[in-house]
């Protein structure tokens, strides 16, 4: 059963702003579901440029929210269909927004000794595994890849290791890790294991968000590494 575990009591686009604000680019906005458009449009146009958007895209929508400011588009359960990769799926996708402008989401769950990807909100497996030919071959369809390691998303019981590694030794493109993130120390762990080629995206364990890790200490961290970029204006 899904389990929610923190409802904000502030608007997306309060987030946005806060992140664009502190100079943090590359956040995810995720539409879970339907009835969420209104929220997800205003939070990208709080950061223009700041943002990426994912959740039931597909190349009939996908440009609205290009032209509200979102950076990327994120898709998933359009190009993985019945299993596998759905290469004219893919295809039309790259047509409609451009391979600069799509994000994969090869969200993931172990089977075994292997990782694959799944979809339907993680609930089904397809045949695909995140391995190096794989992440090659997917590599020349889009210009990231973002990676939830669902089985420990939203748990705030720590990182599945082997599965950063693993991408910061295969990947060919930027790629941002998502799940289980539980202290500061776990962004330095990442980094470790990663080589220094993988984000890592740090949600729930926010103190925004109902998680014990001070957001501003977060911030902190990431200016040390990264020097802040101009500050869009506000819209």
């Amino acid at each position: 059963a899904v389990q929610e575990n923190f409802v904000a009591d502030r608007p997306a686009a309060a987030f946005a702003r806060l992140y664009r604000e502190d100079g943090l680019p590359g956040g995810h906005v995720i539409l879970l579901g339907p009835g969420n458009e209104y929220e997800a449009l205003s939070a990208l146009r709080a950061y223009p440029g700041g943002l990426q958007v994912g959740g039931g895209l597909n190349p009939d929508n996908a440009q609205g929210f290009l032209d509200a400011g979102a950076s990327h588009v994120i898709v998933t359960s359009y190009v993985f269909r019945e299993g596998r990769i759905d290469g004219d799926n893919l295809r039309r996708m790259v047509e409609a927004v451009g391979k600069e402008r799509l994000v994969l989401d090869l969200s993931c769950r172990r089977r075994g000794d292997r990782y694959l990807v799944v979809t339907d909100r993680w609930q089904r497996f397809t045949e695909v595994e995140v391995n190096r030919a794989n992440l090659e071959a997917l590599a020349r369809h889009c210009s990231e890849f973002l990676v939830h390691a669902a089985e420990v998303e939203g748990k705030r019981e720590g990182i599945q290791e082997d599965l950063v590694a693993s991408l910061g030794e295969w990947s060919p493109l930027p790629t941002t890790y998502a799940g289980g993130a539980t202290s500061l120390a776990d962004l330095d762990r990442v980094n470790e294991l990663g080589d220094g080629r993988i984000d890592l995206t740090i949600g729930s364990a926010l103190d925004l968000f109902g998680g014990d890790v001070p957001y501003r200490e977060v911030v902190r961290w990431h200016r040390t590494r990264n020097p802040a970029p101009a500050v869009p204006a506000a819209p």
